[in-house]
């Protein structure tokens, strides 16, 4: 693999881990030293590996560029007088204190997920700021995230920092009373990171399995405590699950295939029944969150066939999906599962009466014109061809854009 592509796929995936140890060993007054440090680190790859081409071990080469210039930050500035040397014997070496090892990293991005979802924070912030620093995400891919635009996003950013700078807040996982109030985000957090992975918004490759399974990991470290381990986290893990059955049999090549296109001997069946282990487990209690209403729906996608009672549990979960928390993509997924179990036209009356009057996102409308695009296939095409146009237009890829063309290019 040459430097071109693989140092991009190492961005994505090492740059929050490496942010994530050193905030945790320099405290957020130092986050933009830890971001400039990661920066460097892959600047530097990006430069040797052009000219003497990749390492057999990139991952173990970037941790070492970035420990060497963490050690030479420690070492330049005052920080590395009052806060490092009181600490060491004399006959200890600094680089002890950063902890580049794969155990030190997973605990890092879990307490720093935690550090960032804090209460004094609005939970959109506090969500944001976790996708920025811990996961990678770009501006454009946070405001995808929230169906808002980048300028709002930045500003969100900008004043959590500074309140986290003000507050002086240390980058550790709260004690057990003190975690409820923090959970919820970081649920939302890995939701949020395991959905860019499975359907990237940004990305030119549109399924990141990688980004998928980071998601999970996080998830399974919260089920290894008993304070964390709490129901929704268990859905959370379920609906994942269920997602990840079907990663091999979504992409043909570099393509995706659609769910009615999918072959089925190709689902993984040891994620699904993992997935209907924590959905079992997540039924304790008298607490009925958004996740697990959508395991419930990813469990009856792992059912093959287009049966009547397949569609009206799945309809009958939007519709209380819905009354929990308003989102027009859960809204237009609904209109989808009336239309299979009403017929397209009762979905083509409900998604005209939903678009009536609203004003909504380019990201919002493209998922509604390859809604009524699909529904308008079997009767009346010409109309499915201007409606599948205006999504393709609408795509925020070039490969997403690529596949609607080749899918629907037919019309």
């Amino acid at each position: 693999m040459s430097a071109e592509t693989i140092v991009p796929h190492l961005f994505r995936s090492e740059y929050k881990k490496i942010i994530a140890v050193l905030c945790r060993n320099f405290g957020w007054d130092q986050l933009d030293q830890a971001e400039d440090i990661a920066s460097e680190t892959f600047l530097t790859a990006a430069q040797v590996w052009a000219l003497k081409g990749p390492p057999p071990e990139p991952v173990a080469w970037l941790y070492t560029v970035a420990k060497n210039k963490a050690r030479t930050f420690l070492k330049r500035q005052q920080v590395y007088q009052q806060k490092v040397v009181p600490a060491l014997q004399h006959d200890e070496a600094p680089q002890t204190e950063i902890d580049l090892s794969a155990d030190g990293i997973r605990d890092s991005q879990l307490r720093m997920i935690f550090a960032v979802c804090h209460p004094s924070l609005p939970m959109e912030s506090q969500v944001a700021l976790a996708l920025r620093i811990l996961c990678g995400f770009s501006i454009s891919e946070i405001a995808m995230a929230f169906m808002t635009n980048t300028e709002t996003i930045s500003k969100r950013l900008y004043r959590a920092r500074e309140k986290l700078r003000v507050m002086q807040v240390l980058p550790e996982v709260p004690s057990p009373e003190a975690l409820p109030d923090r959970l919820e985000a970081v649920l939302q957090t890995i939701y949020l990171l395991f959905n860019e992975g499975y359907y990237s918004s940004c990305n030119n490759q549109l399924l990141q399995k990688d980004i998928c399974y980071e998601a999970m990991q996080l998830c399974s470290q919260l089920l290894e405590y008993s304070v964390t381990a709490v129901p929704p986290a268990q859905a959370l893990m379920a609906l994942m699950c269920f997602h990840a059955s079907r990663f091999d049999a979504r992409l043909a090549g570099d393509d995706l295939v659609l769910y009615g296109d999918q072959d089925t001997s190709r689902w993984n069946q040891e994620f699904i029944r993992k997935g209907v282990f924590f959905l079992h487990h997540s039924a304790r209690g008298e607490q009925l969150s958004r996740y697990h209403l959508e395991a419930g729906i990813a469990w009856w996608h792992t059912r093959p066939g287009d049966s009547p009672e397949k569609w009206q549990e799945i309809l009958q979960r939007y519709t209380m999906l819905l009354e929990l928390s308003y989102s027009p993509l859960v809204d237009l997924n609904r209109i989808y599962a009336l239309a299979k179990v009403s017929g397209a036209k009762a979905g083509i009356t409900a998604a005209r009466e939903w678009i009536a009057g609203a004003d909504y996102p380019p990201e919002v409308l493209r998922y509604y014109h390859l809604l009524l695009g699909t529904l308008f296939l079997e009767s009346d095409t010409a109309t499915a061809a201007e409606h599948l146009a205006i999504a393709t237009s609408l795509a925020g890829t070039g490969t997403e854009r690529s596949f609607l063309t080749r899918r629907y290019g037919f019309l």
